[in-house]
Parts: C-alpha cells; structure tokens; sequence
C-alpha cells in the first residue's frame, strides 16, 4: 500500500546514505597520500583542499535552497550523479591537474546529507524529527567507521587507490538507482498546484504571471522540476529564499552552531600530538581511542527517540544541556592527569556532541519553518564550513601556547555558546513554530 511504501522510505533514504558514507571514507584518508605520490607539494596540496572547502561553502545554500525549488527526488538525484562523475574521475587522475579537476563536481554537488535531511523532515512530523535524524546520523556514522577498514585493504593492492575511487564511484550510482526508485508523490502533487495556478493566472497580463510564478517558488509551491523556459524563476526564488534567511531572526541559533563546531574542531585538531606530548601515548593508540568515539557518536544516534520523550519533545532544552555537558567534558579533557580521564571525556562527548548536531539542525527546521527546510539545512552546512576553515587558525595560534591552548579555546566558545542560548531562552521555547521575518 501507499502508506507503507512511504513508511519505509526514511529506512530506504538511512540505507541510501550509509552506502553514501561508505563510499566516500573509502577514499577521503586517502586523498592526502595519493595526491603526494603525484608529486604534489604540501602547499600544492592544501590549496586544493582549501578549494574544494571553498565550494562547499559556497554551493551548499544554493544546492539545499535549489531542492526547495525543483524537488527533492531530481536535486538529489543530480547531486549523486555528479558527486559519482568525480569519484570516477578521481580514480582516472594520473597527474595534480586531473586530481583538481575531480574534486571540483565532488566540492559544488557533494550535498546529499543536506538534501537527504530535508527530505525526512518533509516524511515526518516535527515530534519525530530529532529521532529519524539521530538514526539518519547513526547510519552515516557506522559508514564512515567501516569504510577507512575497507579502503586501507584495498590501497594495498597495486592500484588501489584508483580500485577504491571507481568502486566509490559505483556506489553513488547504485545509491542513484535507490533513490529513483523510492515511492515520491512530489510529482502528482507538483501537477495539482500547476493546474491550480494555471486556472488562476490565465487571465493576467505576462509580467503578473511572471511575479506571481516566482513569488509562488519561493514560497515552496513550486516542488516538482520546472520546464526549461522557467530556469529564470528557479534562479530569482532561490536569491529570493537566501534572502529571506539573510533577513531573518535566526542570526543567534547559526551562530549557536558555529561557535560549537568550531569547539569541538578545535578539541580534535590536536588531539593525536596534545595525548602523545602529555601522556606519551603512540599515534596508534589514538587511532583506536577515535574509533572508538566514532562508534559510540553511532550508538547515540539510536537514542534520541528515548531522550526527545524524556525532555517531552524540547529541542532546546535537549540542546542546552548537551551543550554544557560538551563545555564541561572539554575542561574535563584540558586538566586531565592520565590517560583514563581522557577516555572518559571522549566517551561522554562522542554522545552530547551527536546529540547537540541533531537537535540544532531540529531547532532551526522549527523555527524556520519546513517550507524552506532545505535552504534552511544547506546555510547551516555553510556555517559549519566557515568553522571548518576557521579552526585550523585558531587552533596554530592556540597551540603556539601550550598543547591544551585549542581545546581551552573550545571551552570558552562554547560557554558563549551556552550564554546565546540562555538570553534567548523565551524565543526559543515560546516561538516554535515562528516563520522567517522579513524586511
């Protein structure tokens, strides 16, 4: 029946991007070892990776806000075929210009987790929310766990790098397959509002026809692919919803997100060399102690359900709090006196740090409104990649201090972090369902 086939497509879209994350760290680690044997200098090296950064942050919001426009089904199918077009050219790059040219599709159309989270939170109701996204995060997780296993085998063959990319390739175009062949009803539903709005609008002039097309695509009407001859549109709705999120009351809540992502970056952007220099422990064994955070961040994704049910579905008191036990197992990690203090402080941080991602990206969805849940999900990926460039700096300098000058760093902004949330507490708690405030 209809109702079970949409019941299993958050099931399908979870096992679609456990693949999707399998794939993909198969071959990341090995990113930095291949372009070296191409003859790439260290500095070569991190301008493209700055590059694809870069792309990241740029295309993000306008791939989440392009889903709104056009669908979710066609948006995500054209990220993974594009995102597998750069897999495959990464298993063909022979010199450092081919290497570049290959993250170049991968860095604008990389943007399947944005997409596949909004297309759930269009699946389930806002009481399911934070559950169906922890679970979602979970199945990525358990792919980024085993795909490093998979790809460190494969590189030992003769070849192996170009294997691991080719068969990363495949599986992006397998994933494509999943995705066409879930149950979307965005396309009869596209052709009801087109009959709607064509009834409505035939008796306008061409310039009312022109505004009223636009204005209704930014408002989420438009879910369906629009015909070529509306590319125009599609562009002006997607300036026009970047511009509504520009111009809204959410400045507090993406500023919550980067200030705790880049405390988190900052506690593990030295971690290999801060527990070798305070405690003598080898490189390898920080390995495992990772791995071992990795698998425990999967295992909390499962418990969100019990824990929404626990706080009575408040998102931000579940965010609060996972936010000061983050600050706190932060400070628990920087005077730390043995190695066994800092394996508790991971093992309770792999924890609040899923669950504060999870109930972040829950809060901006409730206060934004889910008309525009993918733009809305798509700048919060931005924000995250301003962190991502701005944590490496803070960490040298932090660093230039003492071995536990970034993490101490991450305390504070993490504390400023928990102060927004504080002063905001009314907003948060008594505008749930606020929409977007426009100019």
């Amino acid at each position: 029946s209809k109702a079970k086939k949409k019941a299993r497509m958050p099931l399908s879209i979870h096992s679609s991007y456990f693949q999707d994350f399998l794939g993909v760290s198969m071959v990341v680690p090995l990113l930095s070892l291949h372009v070296k044997s191409l003859g790439a200098s260290p500095t070569v090296a991190g301008v493209i990776g700055s590059v694809y950064g870069l792309l990241q942050l740029f295309s993000s919001t306008f791939v989440g806000c392009w889903s709104d426009i056009v669908g979710r089904q066609y948006s995500l199918l054209a990220c993974i075929l594009f995102s597998a077009l750069g897999y495959l050219l990464l298993g063909m790059s022979t010199s450092v210009l081919l290497f570049a040219v290959a993250r170049v599709p991968v860095g604008i159309f990389k943007h399947t987790l944005s997409i596949s989270k909004a297309l759930l939170s269009d699946l389930v109701s806002e009481r399911e929310r934070p559950q169906v996204i922890g679970h979602f995060n979970a199945a990525s997780s358990v792919g980024f766990i085993l795909g490093p296993i998979i790809g460190g085998y494969l590189t030992e063959i003769e070849g192996g790098f170009y294997l691991t990319s080719i068969i990363c390739s495949s599986i992006f175009i397998l994933n494509a397959a999943l995705v066409w062949m879930l149950p979307w009803n965005e396309e009869r539903t596209c052709t009801i509002e087109q009959t709607t709005n064509n009834k409505v609008t035939e008796n306008l002039s061409a310039e009312a026809k022109h505004k009223l097309q636009v204005n209704s695509a930014a408002n989420g009407t438009l879910k369906c692919a629009a015909p070529p001859q509306s590319l125009w549109i599609q562009v002006l709705s997607m300036l026009e919803r970047i511009k509504s999120i520009a111009c809204s009351d959410l400045w507090d809540i993406f500023l919550v997100r980067l200030l705790m992502s880049v405390a988190v970056m900052l506690y593990y952007s030295n971690f290999v060399l801060a527990l070798e220099e305070r405690f003598g422990v080898k490189p390898k064994l920080t390995g495992y102690l990772i791995s071992y955070s990795s698998t425990l961040g999967a295992l909390a994704g499962f418990l969100l359900g019990p824990i929404t049910r626990l706080y009575q579905h408040n998102t931000y008191a579940i965010l609060l709090n996972s936010s000061v036990l983050t600050c706190m197992l932060i400070i628990l990690y920087s005077s730390a006196v043995s190695i066994w203090i800092v394996v508790l402080s991971s093992t309770f941080l792999a924890f609040s740090t899923t669950v504060g991602r999870t109930c972040i990206t829950d809060l901006e969805l409730t206060l934004g409104g889910s008309q525009a849940s993918g733009t809305l999900i798509g700048v919060g990926q931005s924000v995250t990649s301003v962190g991502r460039i701005i944590a490496p700096i803070l960490s040298g300098i932090a660093q230039e201090f003492s071995p536990c000058g970034p993490p101490s760093l991450g305390v504070v902004l993490a504390l400023v972090a928990v102060l927004i949330m504080t002063i905001n507490k009314s907003r948060y708690c008594s505008d749930r369902n606020a929409k977007f405030k426009r100019e």
